[in-house]
């Protein structure tokens, strides 16, 4: 029998939640669909999870620090009872997510989603009819074409690991290879990144990724640059990676290979039978998230070809959206004004507004402050030789445009930068605001 709802949201994340549960709360019938435990990646593989091995990591960092300087001995990181600590967080998101879905009044199904026409989907040999559909699917781990592609372990094997193997291999320098690395190196891995661009992390500052692959070295990461990965071999438990640099070719023998070369929509869901129109970033939608093809389809997250940045605060911007517009109708529009980001290495790294060289484009009369601010006293009083700053101003305007950190208070010292931008707040009212001091943010008078 087909069942029938006025909703069907594919994906259980931050992307479709919102979004099935205004509709819900507007006496609408919805259903949520997902073909892994219910929650998404944030919660359950990505953002939450990392964050807590990441503490630990933090903690190694600061502890080394501070030896001889009032700390008399140095702490280790115990795996096992680090992930137990992480499972704390994770082990009943999925049934919390389901039941609190059900006593909403919300239908759950477990399965692959598959459009077999434009308002029908097959979920586990069921067929669910809808008026309206909300791809919310997320993202998976780019195909490499790699000999031994199948040997890779992705991020959320890597969040599950039991036991740390001692040499662990990155393929791709993006930010969840630099993050695992930081926390596995300082839990006493050997640790390599191969990457094969001229530098990683591409959509952070040049300069200030240059201070972190720095303090990646000082803690015995080996990053590989300008180098492909050609082959993955398996032998007797353990794996054979071979990269070429141009006629140089390295070997290196790991316990476990890690896919971080970035991922892409997972929208294997048979989308031309739904007539739902793709481009390469995800689902062809218009400004108000539709579907250009399929006007009762939406896609809200990384399953959307949008400016987006693939952040989970962004995945819930969009889902607030397209609730809005199933409700009242095509009214609200996607709005990706200013997107702060951080990677959570140790240091941490972090930015937002127009990058320096999008500044030079600009034609704009801009002043970009740098400094290395390690000697300031912020750092200074736990050592933190890795700090550093660069603000982008418009000085025909007084206004911050663009600023990029690097210390271990940079995730939470961006959001001021954030909401300087946001708001049009000048840089002269930025150096009146009196911060409570001595904390990270009273160093933003100085900054500016």
């Amino acid at each position: 029998m087909t069942k029938k709802y006025d909703l069907i949201v594919i994906g259980t994340g931050s992307a479709g939640s919102i979004t099935a549960a205004k509709c819900n709360n507007a006496d609408w019938s919805v259903a949520m669909v997902d073909d892994r435990p219910f929650g998404g990646t944030c919660a359950l593989r990505g953002c939450d999870p990392k964050k807590v091995l990441h503490g630990a990591a933090d903690l190694i960092d600061w502890n080394k620090r501070m030896i001889r300087n009032g700390v008399p001995s140095e702490v280790s990181i115990n795996w096992k009872d680090l992930m137990s600590f992480k499972r704390t967080f994770t082990g009943d998101v999925p049934e919390k997510k389901e039941q609190a879905l059900n006593n909403q009044g919300i239908d759950t199904y477990h399965g692959k989603a598959s459009f077999i026409s434009e308002d029908q989907l097959e979920v586990d040999q069921e067929i669910l009819e809808g008026k309206h559909f909300l791809i919310a699917s997320g993202a998976k781990p780019t195909p490499l074409p790699i000999q031994g592609e199948e040997h890779l372990t992705y991020s959320d094997e890597f969040l599950e690991l039991d036991k740390l193997p001692k040499r662990i291999v990155f393929v791709g320098g993006g930010y969840i290879s630099f993050e695992f690395a930081h926390i596995a190196a300082r839990a006493g891995s050997e640790v390599h990144i191969i990457h094969r661009g001229q530098r990683p992390l591409e959509n952070f500052d040049v300069d200030l990724v240059d201070i972190l692959l720095a303090k990646s070295k000082e803690i015995g990461i080996q990053v590989h640059l300008q180098h492909s990965v050609e082959s993955i071999e398996k032998d007797q438990g353990k794996f054979h990676v071979h990269a070429r640099k141009k006629e140089d070719i390295i070997r290196l023998e790991a316990d476990i290979v890690i896919h971080g070369a970035g991922r892409v929509p997972a929208l294997d869901i048979n989308l031309e039978k739904g007539n739902i129109k793709r481009k390469k970033h995800g689902v062809h939608v218009n400004e108000y998230l539709q579907s250009v093809s399929s006007p009762n389809v939406y896609a809200a997250g990384d399953a959307a070809a949008t400016d987006g940045l693939p952040l989970t605060p962004v995945a819930s911007a969009d889902s607030h959206v397209v609730a809005s517009n199933l409700l009242k109708g095509n009214s609200k529009k996607i709005e990706y004004s200013v997107i702060p980001s951080a990677v959570f290495t140790v240091p941490k790294m972090a930015s937002v507004g127009m990058s320096e060289e999008e500044a030079k484009n600009s034609g704009r009369n801009i002043k970009v402050k740098h400094k290395n601010i390690s000697d300031w006293f912020t750092y200074k009083r736990t050592n933190e030789g890795f700090a550093a700053f660069k603000v982008l101003i418009d000085e025909d305007s007084d206004q911050v445009v663009g600023a990029h950190l690097i210390s271990n208070e940079a995730d939470e010292l961006i959001n001021h930068f954030a909401t300087a931008i946001r708001f049009g707040i000048s840089t002269k009212e930025l150096k009146q605001m009196i911060f409570a001091y001595p904390t990270a943010a009273s160093d933003i008078a100085h900054m500016v």
